[in-house]
Order: structure tokens, then sequence, then C-alpha cells
């Protein structure tokens, strides 16, 4: 059976620089262009291949159906301006409407996925999207929205997901990222959404420091490294990883909360991505399921666990 190394979390080790940037913001084609090659990468003699497969042929079409999308409409400028002034998200989760823009990219890449291999219940699962009245269609992104899926329809559920990954990720690169302001523990500072990991970078300017990588708008955003993710404790956070894998990722596990978030060491494994590699890696979360660690990070391509 496989085992845990544990580590305790270093104080000191809090990032090289004193002031790295707080948030670096979303060139939405590139996002989604290169996390498909990072799930083709993965997919390779992995025991989840043929997922992984189709997440990678989900994250092209995301990535090509945005060539000649209309405009997304951003909050109109006193709204972005309330939003700065008060420390809140300026795409607030809460505050969404299905505009245009939305509606379009909705219909265009639910009708272009009929084209990808999936299993009949997928397709079954993107048939009902297809035909589905408005009030449903609302439904399920509402449920997306507040990180709640019901068990019998995961897929819709996931499918919706990466249409709103799309969208938020358009709207947040066209924000300007002096004007985020943090806004919480585990909290984007863009949309207000859940960081579906961390991750310890390379960058020039940043060396080892640590950002959050939303879940939904692909903004990332600086975060102390000795900090739980989740709930802002400093107290007995502790790393875990497989015994004898690589480790370039390990889940940050809190005693106060009792909750983890895996962190990916970009810094030495470059191709690491904060979606993929966090699908790659179920086996970890299925370990800290035997440790009774609830998962706190939020990955549209892991509803149920």
């Amino acid at each position: 059976m496989k085992k845990f190394d544990q580590l305790k979390a270093d104080p000191s080790k809090l990032g090289n620089i004193a002031k790295p940037p707080f948030v670096r913001l979303p060139d939405p084609e590139r996002l989604f262009t290169d996390r498909a090659a990072r799930f083709r990468q993965l997919a390779a003699g992995h025991d989840l291949g043929p997922y992984l497969t189709f997440l990678a042929n989900l994250c092209e079409l995301q990535a090509a159906i945005q060539s000649d999308l209309a405009e997304p409409e951003l909050p109109q400028p006193e709204m972005l301006e309330r939003a700065a002034q008060y420390e809140m998200p300026p795409l607030n989760r809460r505050d969404f409407v299905a505009d245009d823009s939305f509606n379009s990219l909705f219909d265009r890449l639910t009708s272009a996925a009929g084209a990808l291999d999936m299993p009949q219940p997928a397709r079954e699962a993107l048939l009902r999207l297809q035909t589905a009245d408005q009030d449903m269609r609302l439904g399920i992104i509402g449920n997306v929205l507040t990180d709640t899926a019901p068990a019998d329809a995961v897929a819709e559920h996931s499918l919706v997901a990466a249409v709103l990954q799309v969208h938020f990720a358009r709207l947040a690169a066209r924000l300007d990222p002096a004007s985020l302001k943090p806004v919480g523990d585990g909290v984007c500072p863009t949309c207000g959404g859940t960081p579906s990991s961390s991750l310890i970078v390379g960058w020039n300017g940043a060396h080892g420091s640590r950002f959050c990588s939303c879940s939904l708008c692909g903004t990332l955003w600086n975060y102390i490294r000795a900090k739980c993710t989740l709930c802002g404790s400093t107290q007995e956070i502790t790393f875990q990883a497989i015994d004898g894998e690589a480790g370039d990722i390990k889940a940050e596990t809190c005693s106060s909360c009792h909750g983890y978030v895996k962190v990916l060491y970009q810094l030495d494994n470059p191709d690491l991505d904060p979606i993929a590699d966090d699908v790659a890696s179920l086996g970890l979360d299925l370990l800290l399921s035997e440790l009774d660690f609830r998962r706190g990070a939020v990955n549209p391509f892991l509803i149920g666990y």
C-alpha cells in the first residue's frame, strides 16, 4: 500500500523576493492550448488515460472556440470602481448574468463538443444540454458557480463548467491587474472562485513564490507559502506526498480546518498545470480521504471527489 511522506511547513520559505506581483491574469487562448497539451502529455500510459485524452480534446475546443467570439461585456466602469474601492471581486460569480456573448459561447461549444469522442453517458448528457430550456441551463450554471452538482448530473455540470471557464477567462483578461485586491483566504480576487490548486513558480521577479490558481477564471494570485490556502491558519500546516513518487506535487493539509489543497512545484517542473495535474494526481486525493482530510479545492473535472 502506498504511504505518505510528511513534511512540516517552513515559515521561512515565503519566496525569495519581497514583493512578487499580486496577480497574473490569464491569456485565454494560451491557457487552454497549454492545458490541452499537458493533458495529452499526462494521458500517455496513465490509468486515467482515456479520460485525460478526452479532457485534452475538450481544452483544445475551449481554445479554438474563441477565434471569432463577440467581445464579452465587462461590468460598467462604476461597478469596477466600486469593487476596487471595497475590495470585492469585480467579476463576482454571484452576480453572473447570461448575456448574448455567453449564450453564443454556450451554444457554440456544446454544439462543437458533439464531434468529440466520449462515452455514451457523456454523449447523452451533452444532448440534454443541447436541448435544455433556459431554466435547466440556468440551474446547471447556478450549481457550477456555487460549486455544487447532483451526483446524477456530473457530466452536464462539467461541460457547463468548461463553457464558464472560457467566458470568465476572457473577462478576466480584460481587467486592469492593478485594480485587484485580496478579498479573503481561498477566494479569487477576480471572480470570487475557489482555487483548484496552488503553484510554486519559477518566474522572473517571483521565483519561489506561491500563487493560487482560480478554477473558474484562471487568475493566479500571490499567497503566503506557510499559510493554509483555505482558512488562513499558520498552525500545523503539513505537506503530504506519496512515498516513492516525484515530489513536484504535494498536498497542503491543515489541522485547523482539516482541509487540503494541492501544491504544484512548477519551479521544479514548468510543465505542471493547476487543472490538468490536479486531475492526473487523483491517487493523492484518494489516499488523503483515508486520512479524513476534506478536499477544499475545486476542479470542474473532478466533481464528486
